[in-house]
């Protein structure tokens, strides 16, 4: 879904709740304004964040230079691996050179792409007001934030947190 769509959707979300349309339609929530977001993956290409509804999604804000963020990834990975109908996304606070360095050491099955230094005023909005590393975000499959976590996760927390949400 490009950005246009996107808005369109949010629009049209927006002004069936003002408008109060029939039941079947109630409840439908816009998703979260960071759906309108893309960034580049490693190879440069544009991913749009429309294309993670319908799923829950579990993104992650990250740096190469932040060890906790470093040490949780093989925990988010190991829960990528063993939960497929959720999204895993690694957002990296950083530059496409050093992640690029730092996935040819470190490999995940998630895919990374890259906010840089922007994506401090994006946590912000999330929730994120002291702008600390790591900080993840479950979204539920509509695109609300479901729940927030600063700092290094918990696996078992999280993983609960995923089942609460299929």
């Amino acid at each position: 879904m490009k950005r246009r769509e996107f808005l369109r959707y949010a629009a049209i979300a927006t002004a069936g709740t003002v408008l109060q349309l029939p039941s079947a339609y109630a409840g439908a929530l816009p998703p979260d304004p960071f759906y309108a977001n893309g960034f580049p993956d490693l190879e440069g290409q544009q991913v749009e964040f429309t294309a993670y509804l319908g799923k829950p999604l579990v993104l992650n804000f990250w740096a190469t230079w932040c060890a906790p963020c470093v040490k949780e990834m093989p925990d988010l990975d190991a829960l990528h691996k063993k939960y497929g109908d959720v999204s895993f996304v690694g957002l990296a606070v950083d530059t496409q050179v050093n992640v690029e360095k730092f996935s040819q050491k470190v490999q995940v099955s998630y895919p990374l792409l890259i906010a840089g230094h922007g994506a401090i005023k994006l946590m912000r909005a999330l929730g994120n007001k002291q702008g600390g590393l790591p900080f993840t975000v479950v979204f539920d499959k509509q695109g609300q934030v479901a729940r927030q976590l600063l700092g290094q996760i918990k696996p078992a927390e999280l993983e609960q947190i995923i089942v609460g949400m299929r």
